[in-house]
């Protein structure tokens, strides 16, 4: 069985999440990400693309529904031993058929049972198939965020694989920075590096990776289609390693070619935006401090300011994205604590000259403020 955590820790973290259902009057959950099934139990799959439930009772029962592959799946990746399948069917409605019966057994009627409603394995239709199956039955409320707040605090285990991750990411950068010349194909870049993380043990990304150059490097998103890089280029690489599903992102803006005095600024902007965000990331700060950490610097810089939420928490994450919670944005409340991971990557931006320059990196919260766990350099890259 490859569980990535120890048992007691994985029941340290069931525990503190039942403490947590009790502090908001919930007596059952209804768990629907993944990310929180992985976090509880060990348990991993990208089967949560179908109807999948995991109920957590608030005396610490444990009741997953999911189909049949992923119930081998689970057997094999988690410590969960009541495992239950429905059965694909032109009229299934497993809410109904399945997970209703579960709850009657687990006496939830009349309960509080929280719902991860912000959950993309529960799509807009299991969603309402859910509450008509409830309807009546039980009281459901939102708990979304329940497990979110207490996965932003990584431990020490949990700190272990960012740092792999970290080392992993170094690797694919170093590997794009060989490669990243005049007349180098994207795609080779992009095989490359993601070689370097498979190549050590690591896993794919929630997302994936953003390559742009030319006009496209200004997207920030993966789109389909690789182009060569011209004799006077710019490479936008946005990536993860990935160990045991968990992130360590980079952001970095390479120039190719010729040099650009105004493209070196605006990276060199971004790289003060992002001491500034490290040097604020400390216990009993904000995330919207961090944020205004980085408008202050920009401003400072002589540069207008944009609409983006510039980074986000990192952990263990499933496909679609990577990005965690809380997001980075002006007057977000939430704390930051020691043990907290956060990719930042403040951007500079020029419409007109169709330029990016970023600096990015994750860091870990500390007593001292934001540690880098990367050892790339975050000096500006011209390759010719």
């Amino acid at each position: 069985m490859p569980l990535h955590f120890s048992e007691q820790e994985l029941a340290e973290r069931r525990r503190r999440t039942t403490q947590a259902m009790a502090a908001d009057r919930l007596d059952g959950m209804l768990i629907f990400r993944q990310e929180t099934m992985f976090y509880l139990t060990g348990y991993d799959t990208f089967g949560y693309c179908y109807f999948q439930c995991l109920y957590l009772g608030a005396d610490g029962i444990l009741t997953l529904l999911t189909r049949a592959p992923d119930a081998r799946q689970a057997e094999y990746t988690s410590m969960l031993d009541d495992i239950r399948v429905w059965r694909d069917r032109p009229d299934a409605d497993p809410a109904r058929t399945d997970l209703l019966p579960i709850l009657e057994e687990h006496c939830c009627r009349g309960k509080r049972l929280g719902v991860e409603w912000e959950a993309y394995g529960l799509t807009g239709r299991n969603a309402r198939r859910l509450m008509a199956a409830l309807d009546g039955f039980c009281t459901l409320e939102d708990a979304s965020d329940l497990v979110n707040r207490l996965r932003v605090v990584k431990s020490e285990a949990e700190i272990a694989y960012v740092k792999r991750a970290a080392e992993l990411a170094d690797g694919a950068l170093a590997a794009a920075i060989e490669l990243a010349k005049p007349g180098a194909f994207e795609g080779d870049i992009l095989a490359e590096m993601h070689s370097v993380i498979f190549k050590g043990d690591g896993d794919y990304p929630g997302n994936e990776f953003i390559i742009g150059s030319g006009p496209a490097m200004r997207m920030g998103r993966y789109f389909a289609g690789r182009r060569h890089l011209d004799a006077d280029d710019v490479l936008t690489l946005e990536f993860a390693g990935v160990y045991r599903h968990y992130h360590y992102a980079l952001y970095r803006t390479l120039k190719i070619g010729r040099a650009s005095p105004k493209h070196e600024d605006m990276y060199r902007v971004s790289r003060a935006m992002l001491e500034a965000g490290k040097e604020t990331a400390k216990p009993g700060n904000t995330v919207g401090m961090l944020f205004d950490a980085f408008m202050t610097m920009m401003k400072r810089e002589g540069y207008e300011p944009d609409a983006f939420a510039y980074g986000y928490a990192l952990g263990t994450t499933f496909a679609p994205n990577w990005m965690d919670w809380p997001m980075i944005y002006a007057d977000n409340p939430v704390v930051l604590e020691p043990g907290m991971v956060f990719f930042l990557h403040p951007s500079v931006r020029d419409k007109t000259l169709n330029l990016c320059g970023v600096c990015g990196e994750t860091i870990l919260v500390t007593q001292k403020g934001g540690e880098s766990l990367s050892a790339s350099s975050l000096d500006y890259v011209r390759n010719t």
